[in-house]
């Protein structure tokens, strides 16, 4: 059986002025962790001393992941550790959008930061990525109810559709990849009907999954493949000691040869000093309404499984869960932990669907929750060992994309582990840039740029 909590979940966590991020906590109150049936069989907390080969600290999708490719690909058995209960932080509390994407960068941005050849390289990780994706879907022991009908960025201004045609054409003629721009009555006819949507840029790979089955999945798979999974297992201790790293936790230490941090917007500030500093954790929250009524579903036009993101900078996310009838919507809300429970970040969250769906203005709500995403100071990530020293590695800094890509960063993270070289490709050639002690501070800035981001989103 899995591993009951220890302690209650802490809605006010804060990754950024908290020591960690708990010792045994239960889930967040997601949609996604009530629906998914009881948690697997996970192998207990830690309860005595242990040596391994590699610890995986961090149990969401990259942890679990990099512990399956660890064992299937290089035939290294890993440990997973895990502070609270198994995929506590984003891997439960995300949209389950699988996106064509990696890091916040669109292929345009990636061209005007890198060039075309080097764009082109990162195209072709995440069509790799995105076949990898597909793979852990079909396997029999994961079923994360996938619906594999493509990914829709709605123009929510006339100005962000002429944007998103702009975007078509670079994916169509630079990286031969079949996007395609839909009409605001291609949009309605096809998908949805959005009251916002001026047109869309249509993506065929899109698959949307449920969250915390595709986790649970994971983490079953891994299992099969003689992994061991210990939550309330914090790392409250870090030490090198000859060959090996000893990570004290409250059940005993595990001195491992190598150890690879999985950790996400969840990582503790202390835990080592190659992550400090290293990520910039931003808010997201998410709400799932009551079952819709047919009429209800009539008036959203809801008609094919594709989901959906709207092109402001503080975008929603959004999906109709046909299975259970409900729609589900997210987006960014506070900026500090303390405030993430205040009732105005539902209130903008609820008014953003009304606007959207006029039918479910008001509409009753099953779910509310919030969760931290990784975002790095450049906006993409790092799988990466960051100092030729030590045999640490991380994979961290999806910034909100991650769903899909986690899966592939898993198993380029075990890959690096294992001794293997990495595409030369920028995501692998260097750590994460940091901006060191002001990283705290870089949130009254974040104060001001909310503030501007929602003019500016909202301007005719």
């Amino acid at each position: 059986m899995s591993t009951a909590p220890q302690t209650a979940y802490d809605p006010l966590y804060d990754p950024l002025k908290d020591a960690t991020p708990g010792h045994g906590r239960e889930y967040a109150p997601t949609y996604w962790v009530d629906s998914a049936g009881p948690a697997p069989e996970d192998d207990g907390p830690i309860r005595a001393d242990v040596d391994v080969e590699v610890a995986v600290i961090g149990s969401g999708y990259t942890g679990l992941s990099a512990a399956v490719h660890l064992a299937r690909d290089h035939g290294i058995s890993a440990v997973v550790l895990e502070a609270n209960r198994v995929a506590f932080g984003c891997s439960t509390r995300n949209g389950g959008q699988g996106q064509f994407a990696t890091g916040r960068l669109k292929r345009s941005g990636w061209i005007d930061r890198w060039g075309v050849d080097i764009a082109r390289g990162m195209h072709a990780e995440c069509m790799e990525a995105f076949d990898l994706f597909r793979s852990l879907l079909a396997e029999p022991l994961v079923q994360p109810d996938a619906v594999d009908d493509g990914h829709i960025y709605a123009a929510h201004r006339p100005w962000a559709l002429e944007k998103l045609k702009a975007e078509v054409q670079v994916l169509n003629d630079v990286f031969n990849y079949p996007a395609k721009v839909l009409t605001a009555e291609e949009t309605r006819e096809q998908h949805f009907f959005d009251r916002e949507c001026c047109g869309a840029q249509f993506e065929p790979d899109g698959v949307a999954v449920h969250p915390a089955k595709y986790a649970f999945g994971l983490l079953r798979l891994a299992r099969s493949l003689g992994v061991k999974v210990h939550p309330s297992s914090p790392v409250q201790g870090w030490r090198r000691q000859g060959d090996r790293y000893i990570l004290s936790t409250p059940g005993g230490d595990v001195r491992a040869k190598r150890v690879i941090v999985a950790t996400a917007g969840y990582t503790a500030p202390g835990l080592h000093a190659l992550t400090r500093h290293r990520l910039f954790p931003i808010l997201s929250n998410s709400i799932v309404t009551r079952p819709l009524s047919d009429d209800e579903i009539a008036d959203c036009g809801f008609k094919s499984g594709a989901f959906y993101t709207d092109t402001r900078i503080l975008r929603h996310y959004y999906r109709f869960i046909a299975s259970a009838k409900r729609v589900q919507i997210g987006s960014r809300s506070a900026v500090y932990g303390r405030d993430a429970a205040n009732p105005k970040h539902l209130a903008r969250l609820r008014g953003a669907l009304g606007r959207k769906f006029p039918a479910l203005d008001g509409i009753d709500l099953d779910y509310s929750w919030w969760g931290w995403v990784d975002v790095g100071h450049d906006m993409m990530p790092r799988i990466f060992k960051p100092d030729a020293n030590e045999h640490i590695y991380y994979s961290l800094a999806y910034g909100g994309n991650g769903v899909m890509y986690s899966a592939q960063a898993g198993r380029r993270v075990a890959a690096l582990c294992a001794g293997q070289a990495m595409p030369a490709l920028p995501i692998f050639q260097s750590v994460l840039p940091t901006e060191g002690v002001l990283t705290p501070f870089r949130r009254l800035g974040q104060q001001l740029l909310y503030i501007w981001y929602f003019t500016n989103d909202e301007r005719p």
